[in-house]
């Protein structure tokens, strides 16, 4: 009886591990994380308020967010702490229009990945998010020294103060001050048109012109002095011709 009720046992055991649903089911895999958000990235930094705030109205965070989970090239963010803005004159960021308030947020983001240990080893000047780099346009210049990272902008120096987060395709640094770009807040004058070259057939012929001038004088002279000539031979026959009448 005891060896009729093992064996029952036993059977049961065997079906229950063979069949599906049971404790031997694999663990279900971990769910992929989700997209990269910026902001919330941000807002955990606890000291990016008025940058996030700026990042929304003007529509780049948008852009930061499709640009993460689209393409492969990554992105690097300078973050201006509050007191950044803080530092700013009253008024310097209602008195922009609202392109320009894109182009200065724009101007915070690189369109690829740097890593810290990049910086040593980056080509100057950066191009930004706000566009073309150029002279007077959006050129922004990073230097290392040591452990130090120095950024320029041509009206903005600072440094980068820490490393807020980085995953290998998202780089963001805190810095110090607000990233200010020539193009809108010291833009340069456009360069002066050259001066218009004189043809060289222009410049033969004003010559001649004045060769022709300089001789005018001299021929009026000379042709007086003849006219004067020949009067006072004229003057000189009448007086001989009216002594020789009186000898008569």
């Amino acid at each position: 009886m005891e060896h009729a009720l093992m064996i029952l046992l036993s059977t049961v055991l065997l079906l229950l591990t063979a069949a599906p649903g049971t404790l031997s089911q694999p663990a279900a895999a971990p769910a992929p994380p989700g997209p990269t958000n910026v902001t919330k990235i941000l807002e955990k930094g606890g000291q990016f308020t008025v940058f996030i705030r700026l990042l929304k109205s003007t529509g780049v965070a948008s852009q930061l967010y499709g640009q993460l989970n689209n393409s492969d090239n990554g992105i690097t963010i300078f973050a201006p702490s509050d007191s950044s803005f803080s530092g700013l004159k009253a008024g310097t960021l209602n008195s922009l229009t609202d392109e320009q308030q894109v182009e200065l947020i724009q101007f915070h983001v690189i369109p690829t990945y740097v890593s810290s240990t990049n910086f040593q080893t980056i080509s100057n000047p950066l191009r930004t998010q706000a566009g073309d780099s150029a002279e007077g346009h959006f050129p922004l210049n990073v230097t290392t020294s040591g452990n130090s990272v120095n950024i320029t902008s041509g009206v903005t120096n600072t440094t980068v103060s820490g490393n807020v987060y980085s995953d290998g395709q998202l780089a963001v640094y805190q810095v110090d001050q607000v990233l200010l770009p020539q193009q809108i807040f010291d833009p340069r004058p456009p360069a002066p048109a050259p001066a218009p070259s004189v043809s060289k057939s222009k410049k033969k012929k004003k010559e001649d012109g004045d060769s022709s001038s300089d001789d005018s004088p001299a021929d009026a002279s000379f042709a007086l002095r003849k006219v004067g000539s020949v009067s006072k031979a004229v003057w000189l026959c009448v007086i001989s011709i009216s002594l020789a009448w009186f000898n008569l």
